[in-house]
């Protein structure tokens, strides 16, 4: 039987060659500058691009060592809990492409002869103008990282945050990436996070299915008349739905409609029965609503 190795197990020992590739580069330059020191005088150039790229693996194998501690630290104290929240280690892996980048800037203008400080000061105010005009990519990219840090919700959460639910499966520097019911993929900017109220339902009872619904007031009728028709769709699916779990609640009324909110609480999260519910009792209310309107 042969044995493939998954994307998930490549990683680590790709990462792996990867570091040991940059230790050894970097302990090769500066045996360089120790050896060859008379060589780099007589070519700038090589010496500057041997400066450079030192200064890159330097950095870049020094955040490597902090990253991995961090990582590894955080997985040891967490490892009999339950809820182990896998957004802080996307957060600090985030955070050191953040320095490798930044690092390897400076490591192409020492290349190029540029002085990184004297360079920071000359574009001061070139900075202040394509940070304002980047205004909000930027905040949008350090509200992600405070999301990624924060303890509110992990990747694989099921929250609802607005009209959007489904299911996390990824934080990035832009956007929360969410999987709706529908399997469809909503991009939530991370601004939203903040400025938006959010219900992580994986905190409180995952197997519970919310819907919200209007009916026009005039169309309204009996709530008992309503909840007989809704309790036929919840009789057909009994076997995944907890008995006594069926809540339909008037959570609105306004000069128009009747704001009305559904909750049942199922056996299992099987996405496709849910769905099925879902769409049978929105079925039912279109079918009670067209019972209450007025014969001509």
């Amino acid at each position: 039987m042969i044995h493939k190795t998954s994307t998930t197990e490549r990683q680590p020992l790709k990462e792996g060659l990867l570091f040991a590739l940059k230790v050894v580069l970097w302990l090769a330059i500066g045996y360089s500058f120790a050896e060859t020191s008379a060589f780099y005088r007589n070519n700038p150039i090589f010496a500057q691009l041997a400066y450079g790229i030192n200064v890159f693996l330097t950095g870049s194998i020094l955040i490597s060592i902090a990253r991995i501690s961090l990582i590894s630290l955080y997985k040891r104290r967490n490892k009999k809990h339950n809820r182990v929240r896998g957004n802080y280690v996307l957060g600090i892996n985030q955070f050191a492409t953040i320095l490798n980048v930044l690092f390897g800037v400076i490591g192409l203008m020492l290349i190029f002869g540029i002085n990184p400080k004297d360079f920071l000061t000359s574009i001061t105010i070139v900075a202040m103008a394509i940070a304002l005009l980047f205004r909000d990519y930027i905040t949008n990219m350090i509200s992600g990282l405070f999301l990624m840090f924060s303890d509110q919700f992990t990747i694989g959460d099921t929250i609802r945050m607005g009209e959007h639910q489904g299911k996390i499966v990824d934080i990035t520097l832009a956007n929360i990436v969410v999987r709706n019911e529908d399997d469809d993929i909503v991009l939530i900017p991370n601004n939203s996070a903040f400025t938006t109220n959010i219900i992580n339902q994986s905190l409180q009872n995952s197997t519970k299915l919310t819907m919200d619904f209007e009916l026009p007031l005039a169309h309204a009728g009996s709530h008992t008349d309503l909840e007989k028709h809704l309790v036929t769709v919840i009789q057909r699916h009994q076997e995944i739905i907890v008995e006594g779990s069926f809540q339909l609640k008037v959570v609105g009324v306004n000069k128009d409609a009747v704001h009305y909110k559904l909750q049942i609480i199922t056996h299992s999260k099987d996405a496709i029965r849910r769905r099925q519910i879902r769409n049978d009792i929105f079925r039912e209310v279109i079918r009670y609503d067209a019972e209450q309107r007025p014969e001509h």
